[in-house]
């Protein structure tokens, strides 16, 4: 998009404009953008810049900057002496602090949802390690982590869904139970079940595919198609997985199902049964639908990999009698139309990195706004609904320019972790 430079006498309101100063040398809350009164104009010009750049395309109506003065034109001063520009000015750089300090609130948080995320993922490898020696501690050590889990979503009404941090390569497992577990409580909470329904469900999601440990690495890694003999191995590990639990007394009996029915589909062509309706147990429909929202998002062949918002959408087309829809409406409604994780392009043009939703304001969701004018450690994280702006479109992570992908660092596997808005207040 290309700006016209000019002279800040040739600036009016209803131009867009871009400042040549660092962010800390205005009052404004960034360097580019719609001068929208007569005072933030009066502002600029006393900024002691001589040029600003135009951006007719996102000024009003294609504003463009006035004609360059000369004799037959002159550029009439505005009446502003009653206006106090010092006050005005003044104002803008405390509303200015308090979005800075309203930021390092949020990174705090984010900073702490991580330390909470982190430490989930060291308890669900400690519980994988110990599955095959001793059974019984690894079930104790995973009812302990699904129980602090759901007294802390039941904490509070509404809950924030945050993008953590990438997935090493060589621990999906780990990564895939820990999130799909996440996000089906986060379903089963929206569905009003009680806390016990809630932990059946987390401890199946989290144990769903325990039954691969038993299936050689060799299949499990394969990105090419697989043949019907190992094909048939894979389709064992729910029965693997049922045959494990119940050798543990302590493992809840309501959670089975999803071990060993994950793979059932509602149209019969499920396995390894073949299950149909309701026959497939309805906390194993709900596990279902998370469960291949996440293998969408990272398959074993990463290339053929979706977007958030794009595999909630080949759902939505594509699972029509094969998957609960209002298991699905509720996926949506936690994950939000542009889930954490997604690169979106605003209704102002700038580029940004979905980190968070909240699952009571899902339009609106929480932009890490790409602007090279800023440090990435100080990166602006906008309320879509503060700046009244909108997402336009996705952008895969591959189609971006290398600066603007360096910048934002969009993960190649996605994990989501949640908090309690007033909790981490």
């Amino acid at each position: 998009m290309s700006g016209i430079k000019v002279t800040v006498d040739r600036i009016q309101v209803g131009n867009y404009v871009k400042l040549p100063l660092g962010w800390c040398d205005h009052p404004f809350m960034f360097n580019n953008f719609k001068i929208d009164t007569q005072e933030k104009l009066l502002l600029i010009r006393k900024l002691g810049v001589s040029h600003v750049t135009v951006y007719p395309q996102r000024s009003d109506n294609g504003l463009l900057p006035l004609p360059e003065p000369n004799s037959e034109f002159k550029i009439q001063p505005s009446d502003m002496s009653n206006v106090d520009l010092e006050g005005i000015k003044r104002e803008l750089w405390e509303r200015k602090q308090d979005r800075i300090e309203k930021l390092k609130s949020h990174r705090r948080k984010i900073t702490k949802t991580e330390k909470n995320f982190q430490s989930a993922m060291t308890q669900v490898r400690s519980v994988m390690v110990k599955l095959s020696s001793r059974p019984l501690n690894a079930i104790d050590e995973a009812q302990q982590l699904v129980g602090d889990m759901v007294e802390s979503l039941l904490k509070e009404e509404h809950i924030v869904l945050h993008l953590m941090s990438e997935t090493k390569e060589n621990e999906s497992i780990y990564y895939h139970s820990l999130n799909v577990s996440v996000l089906a409580m986060l379903l089963a909470k929206m569905k009003n079940l009680s806390a016990d329904e809630i932990k059946a469900i987390g401890m199946g999601a989290l144990f769903h595919d325990m039954g691969k440990l038993k299936i050689p690495p060799q299949i499990l890694r394969k990105k090419t198609a697989l043949t019907s003999a190992e094909q048939n191995f894979l389709n064992l590990h729910p029965k693997y997985g049922f045959d494990l639990v119940n050798l543990v007394d302590t493992f809840p009996e309501s959670a089975k199902s999803i071990i060993s029915q994950h793979h059932e589909l509602l149209d019969g062509s499920g396995y390894p049964q073949g299950l149909s309706g309701s026959e497939i147990d309805s906390f194993t429909q709900l596990v279902s639908v998370v469960n291949k929202y996440d293998t969408l998002c990272h398959p074993n062949d990463i290339a053929k990999a979706r977007v958030p918002s794009n595999a909630l959408s080949w759902l939505y087309k594509s699972s029509a009698g094969k998957y609960n829809q209002d298991d699905l409406k509720l996926l949506v409604k936690v994950l939000g139309i542009y889930p954490p994780g997604s690169v979106v392009r605003l209704s102002n043009e700038q580029i940004g990195m979905v980190l968070s939703v909240n699952s009571d304001r899902l339009l609106y969701p929480n932009i890490l706004i790409y602007d090279p004018e800023i440090p990435r450690a100080e990166a602006p994280i906008i309320d879509l609904e503060e700046r009244e702006l909108s997402i336009t479109g996705v952008i895969k992570p591959d189609k971006l320019p290398e600066r603007i992908h360096e910048y934002l660092s969009p993960r190649s596997r996605i994990s989501y972790y949640f908090e309690s808005t007033q909790n981490n207040s």
